[in-house]
């Protein structure tokens, strides 16, 4: 019987990945609501979207702290962890610090089954922000991530791309995955001086070690 259900629930998951990835809605923000999935430009790097694998039961899973510390050594990047929100509007807040990157807490942790998001300011009106270097990131290259009761959890980048801000692929940032992932998000591209923000966004996709 527990096979059958675990089958049944991959097929369902499957089937629910395979909708969101070709469903095409009006653009938004980048936010927790869906805004249209896109498989817009690249920076050269291979990105992976997330996949449905093999079934691992949430059980399987114990309790993930919250994460206070992410560490990135191939972007020069060693910060602790603000806790964000949404806003009014339903996008996701920003970290108040450039110099502070922030989780999405209404999300999973890292190292729970899912997408764990995390945000960062590239730059800022004084200089480069925690994030500046995020877009260098290649394949293979090492993100860790310490929780609140002093345990750590180690991440593998798997893909780096740069989209256009009006074509955020929301679905592949925040769909749900059977695997712990790690998503992180700055800006990137061109800068527009008159709405005074960057036109893309850059995303890293790293899977757990």
């Amino acid at each position: 019987m527990a096979g059958t259900v675990r089958a049944a629930l991959v097929a369902v998951l499957t089937a629910v990945t395979a909708a969101a990835l070709t469903a095409s809605a009006p653009p938004g923000s980048v936010s927790a609501a869906a805004s249209g999935a896109s498989s817009a430009g690249s920076s050269g790097r291979s990105a992976t979207p997330p996949e449905v694998g093999s079934f691992r039961s949430t059980r399987d899973f114990p309790g993930v702290p919250v994460p206070v510390r992410l560490r990135i050594p191939a972007a020069h990047v060693d910060t602790a962890l603000q806790s964000l929100g949404r806003n009014p509007d339903g996008t996701i807040a920003v970290p108040s610090d450039p110099d502070v990157a922030g989780w999405y807490a209404q999300g999973p942790r890292p190292g729970q089954p899912g997408p764990a998001v995390i945000l960062g300011h590239v730059d800022s009106a004084t200089g480069p922000a925690v994030f500046f270097r995020l877009d260098r990131l290649s394949p293979g290259d090492a993100i860790t991530v310490d929780s609140a009761d002093g345990s750590t959890r180690s991440f593998r980048v798997t893909g780096v791309t740069r989209v256009p801000k009006n074509r955020f692929p929301t679905d592949l940032v925040y769909l749900p995955t059977l695997q712990p992932v790690l998503r992180l998000v700055t800006c990137g591209g061109s800068f527009d001086r008159t709405a005074r923000s960057y036109r893309d966004n850059v995303i890293v996709f790293a899977d757990l070690t």
